[in-house]
This record gives C-alpha cells, structure tokens and sequence, in this order.
C-alpha cells in the first residue's frame, strides 16, 4: 500500500494512492494516519480495503507528511563512502547517529526556510525507515518485524552551521524548521521483496 495525507497544512486528510497512481480519499474508513494505523493491526485492517472503492481526489491538492506524531527523527550521517570522502571526512568505522528536531518535519514540497545566517544549505534525498511498533533492544534479526514501511526523506542542511564554522553541530546544522521534508507517501514494508 501507498498510504498518504493531503490537504492544507494541519488539515490534512488520509488517503492511499491505488494501482494507477490516483490519490483516493480514505477518510470515510479512518480519522487519521497515525501510530495505530501503521501499526500491525492498523495495517492488516487497511490491507483489506479495495482501493478502486475509495472515492478519486480531484485536483492536485497538497501532500503532506504520510503520517501524523512522529515521535522521533533519528538520522544516520555519512551512510555513503563517497559521501564521506565529497565531504572530506572520515568514513566513520561506527555509524554517525544524530536527531532532528521534530520541527524540521514538513510535506514534501513545503517551502523550506533558510535560516537567519545560513550560507551553505544542501540538501540529500535519504531513505525513511518507519518504525510501525515500538523496538527497544532488538536483535538485528528481528528488526524489520517493527518496520510499518519506508518514504523519502530531504535531509536539509546548514553546512556553515554544521561543520563549517567553530562550534559547528551536526543537530544545529540539521534540525533547523522545515529541514526534515518526508513523502509523498509510505509505502508499507509488505511492498517491498528484496530487503
């Protein structure tokens, strides 16, 4: 499933995009893409609807973030050996684990703000892996059990502000409003074959 919300922001409506890319109207089925509905039980239900019985948006209404109450926003930097090396830096022997603020969180073609000051933003398409249950202290078998799906993610960046100038951060070069755009949509992990 591609699950998705649309609408202007803070009133956005659930929706799911069906076979032939149309954006259907889910709001008659659920309130809201949240925790429980990309929880097992959540998607279970959801996996038994008939996309082509969901009601066609018309238009092109905004999209925004696929899913409502992201807790966190954990990032792994230098994922990329080249990367790290265009970066001139180390390529780290342990992942490179920060937060972004859940302010940074926003629609996928929201404006981002440039910062008072910024003078290198960048920006890197990443992969969003969505935790659909809780995981606290799971082996690395199990993981993907708690894996609801997976969406794009622009992780934006203040470069200046994270390494460039003295007493840069990673957190402060990253987690800046807006900096975390994520969709257009999730596409549950039942979708994907070859992870």
């Amino acid at each position: 499933m591609k699950l998705c919300r649309y609408g202007k922001n803070g009133l956005e409506k659930p929706g799911m995009i069906d076979a032939e890319g149309r954006l259907r109207d889910l709001s008659k089925v659920i309130e809201h893409i949240d925790h429980n509905t990309i929880g097992p039980r959540g998607l279970k239900m959801l996996a038994k609807i008939k996309p082509e019985t969901l009601t066609v948006v018309p238009g092109n209404p905004r999209l925004g973030v696929p899913y409502t109450g992201i807790g966190k926003f954990v990032a792994i930097g230098l994922n990329f050996s080249d990367h790290a090396r265009e970066s001139n830096l180390p390529i780290p022997s342990e992942p490179v684990v920060f937060m972004k603020a859940t302010s940074c969180i926003s629609g996928p073609s929201d404006d981002v703000i440039q910062p008072k000051g910024s003078t290198k933003l960048d920006w890197e398409v990443e992969l969003g892996v969505v935790i659909g249950t809780k995981a606290q202290y799971v082996s690395e078998e199990k993981a993907l059990e708690h894996v609801a799906g997976y969406c794009l993610v622009n992780d934006v960046s203040e470069r200046d502000f994270q390494v460039g100038r003295p007493g840069g951060q990673w957190d402060k070069g990253k987690g800046c409003d807006t900096f975390g755009p994520i969709g257009p949509w999730l596409v549950t992990a039942d979708e994907i074959t070859d992870s």
